[in-house]
């Protein structure tokens, strides 16, 4: 700037010490409108946008930079610099190569590396590295991330130690080894690695609003500020819900990703995108296709996005959306695709058009799985005649890992069956990999689904049943719907005392919750008083039946959701299809009670849609809004249907 503007300057320097990158950019535009070839305000722009994180813009104004002032090289370096963080990765090595400063060449040549490291080339990425300062902590720190990218936790997990005994804490280090524990499994040392990251970024800028959305607290976006990158508060919050996620904490992993610093949508970087996509998955599944599809689009994004969207797919049964996805970026296949999880997603997609193809290639994989569980059987057997403890440790914990990557292909297997109600058959693949899965939760908690379903073998169900509920710390833990086939399990098999008992312990638990959070919606024994009530009806008995689903709403605010109102409308249009084939006569009571529920059903339910959270856009569009789907409107319909039913 010229030094008739030495205030723009001052303000400008004072915004960026402050963090306020957009404020100094509109000041230093307005600068350049009047002196377009400012040096010093082009660079101080250039700087802006590159802590901005806005490295496309930080590449156009450091090339006009250099075409300005040829011979500063430290403009030709961050040149370079910015065109490697915008992921060009040609244009940034031609750039590297071009700077000619010795006093600048560990810089350089560590760039290089860098470029070298992204592109995934690790063999010419060493090579650059022989030629720094083996001792100097910047080339230590890259030797890790090559470890650390070769699968080798352990040794990247002391080299990024030692760079950190060097220089003394910092939050990027300190996160890199968190996540060394977190790839070794040592969840509980990667937690508390991630505390000290939270602990000192909360202590020493609580300018950041650290947990505002939790506390529910509105603030404005905090942006993408150098501070905020330094601290490693995103990365540390990320990783944390990772961890949670893993261990099948759902809430617990939502509420580290809303304990983030906040910022808007737009702001949000790729991990953070993708990871409140995916764990919100059950409630805005619409929103969570439209952030993956997105990052899936605009490259580079976190290496799972294209696995996990074509999962989901899968999940939700978009079989076609999923082959496309996977036709139209086959260059993503290999890079991000095990061999073993293209087989899996090709044998899912085909399950609709091609069943029993799609079953043959199950079966190939199963047969995969098991030679890998008997050779780590055998292992493990080997190392107890060997009284090997360590190895022992180390086999069950590969064992344990195999089992949970076989359990997928093992339900696909068994769904195709499933599908067709050929339970017998679900029955005998089970049977099959009891060897090695009978302690898997998952695995038995499936065996006590096909039992159930059978209707002949309830007590074998709850053999099955029984120990998963009684092993939970707290009965809300367990799966409304285990509880609900368990209680009916109990009746059919007359120990209608124990169903008593089991609903008195999660009325008891949900009164317990309700109390200390009065927001909250439980749907437990709700939804265990609709599959009993829904039970006595398919049986027939439609006095009892729907007295319970009437009995399963109350109190209607806190019951009624698009979940709970489609099964409770089945049974009372299963009991309009009985009436208007004459097959029972209701009596005036029960006909009262019925009109009653309608009323308060449709007087609660303007709000609440009778669209089920399965029923989503791959796409990520927004559903159609429409004024009949809501159980107001249903409601009232179904009023009339029984109404017109009894005149």
């Amino acid at each position: 700037m010229n030094s008739g503007n030495n205030q723009y300057t001052a303000s400008v320097y004072g915004l960026i010490k402050d963090g306020d990158y957009v404020e100094a950019v509109k000041i230093l535009d307005f600068e350049l409108q009047n002196f377009p070839r400012s040096r010093a305000a082009l660079s101080l722009l250039g700087y802006c946008y590159y802590h901005m994180s806005d490295f496309k813009r930080a590449v156009t104004t450091y090339e006009s930079l250099i075409k300005i002032c040829p011979s500063v090289e430290e403009y030709k370096i961050y040149y370079a610099q910015s065109l490697f963080k915008a992921g060009m990765y040609p244009e940034a090595t031609r750039s590297a190569v071009k700077v000619d400063s010795q006093q600048n060449q560990q810089r350089i040549t560590m760039l290089q590396a860098a470029i070298k490291y992204e592109q995934d080339e690790l063999s010419a990425c060493k090579s650059l590295l022989d030629g720094c300062l083996p001792d100097d902590p910047e080339t230590i720190i890259a030797s890790a991330a090559i470890a650390y990218k070769e699968g080798q936790y352990e040794d990247a997990k002391n080299r990024y130690l030692d760079a950190l005994n060097t220089l003394g804490y910092q939050a990027d280090l300190e996160y890199n080894v968190a996540l060394c524990h977190y790839k070794l499994k040592e969840n509980a040392q990667a937690l508390k690695r991630i505390h000290v990251i939270i602990e000192r970024g909360v202590r020493e800028h609580p300018e950041l609003s650290v947990g505002s959305n939790t506390d529910g607290i509105d603030v404005r976006s905090v942006g993408n500020s150098q501070l905020l990158q330094e601290t490693q508060l995103i990365e540390a919050f990320n990783l944390k819900a990772a961890i949670e996620y893993d261990a099948n904490q759902l809430d617990a992993a939502k509420e580290a990703l809303s304990d983030m610093p906040p910022r808007s949508e737009e702001e949000l970087d790729p991990v953070t995108l993708h990871n409140v996509g995916l764990m919100n998955m059950t409630t805005e599944a619409t929103a969570g296709f439209r952030k993956l599809n997105y990052l899936l689009s605009n490259p580079p994004f976190p290496p799972e996005t294209f696995g996990n969207l074509l999962l989901l797919h899968c999940k939700y049964g978009h079989y076609d959306f999923a082959a496309d996805i996977l036709a139209e970026n086959s260059h993503l296949t290999f890079k991000f695709l095990t061999q073993e999880l293209y087989e899996y997603l090709e044998a899912t997609i085909m399950v609709v058009t091609s069943p029993e193809e799609a079953y043959r290639k199950y079966d190939e994989l199963t047969e995969k799985h098991i030679v890998q569980l008997r050779k780590l059987t055998k292992s493990i057997n080997d190392s107890k005649i060997a009284r090997a403890t360590e190895d022992i440790k180390n086999g069950l914990t590969e064992f344990d890992e195999a089992v949970k990557a076989y359990m997928p292909v093992l339900m696909a297997q068994a769904r195709v069956y499933w599908d067709r109600e050929n339970y017998p058959m679900v029955e005998s693949l089970f049977r099959q990999s009891a060897e090695f899965c009978v302690e898997n939760d998952t695995w038995r908690l499936n065996v006590a689904h096909v039992f159930f379903m059978q209707e002949t073998k309830y007590k074998d169900a709850i053999r099955y049943y029984d120990p998963i509920v009684k092993k939970a710390e707290n009965i809300l833990d367990v799966p409304a719907a285990v509880l609900a086939n368990l209680c009916v399990a109990y009746i059919m098999t007359s120990q209608n005392e124990d169903a008593e008992e089991l609903m008195r312990k999660i009325e008891k638990e949900e009164d317990r919750m309700a109390y200390n959070d009065p927001d909250k919606q439980f749907f437990h024994l709700c939804i265990v008083n609709l599959v009993i009530g829904t039970l006595y009806c398919a049986k027939g008995n439609f006095e009892f039946g729907i007295s319970r689903v009437c009995k399963s709403l109350e109190p209607y605010e806190r019951k009624l959701g698009p979940d709970t109102w489609y099964y409770s409308k089945r049974c009372f249009l299963a009991l309009a299809e009985a009436m208007a084939k004459q097959m029972l006569v209701l009596k005036d009571a029960t006909l009262h009670d019925i009109l009653n529920f309608l009323d308060s059903t449709a007087a609660h339910g303007a709000n609440v849609s009778t669209i089920i959270d399965t029923e989503v856009d791959p796409n990520g569009n927004p559903p159609m809004d429409s004024s009949t789907r809501n159980v107001c409107f249903e409601s009232r319909q179904l009023k009339k249907l029984f109404m017109t039913l009894t005149n």
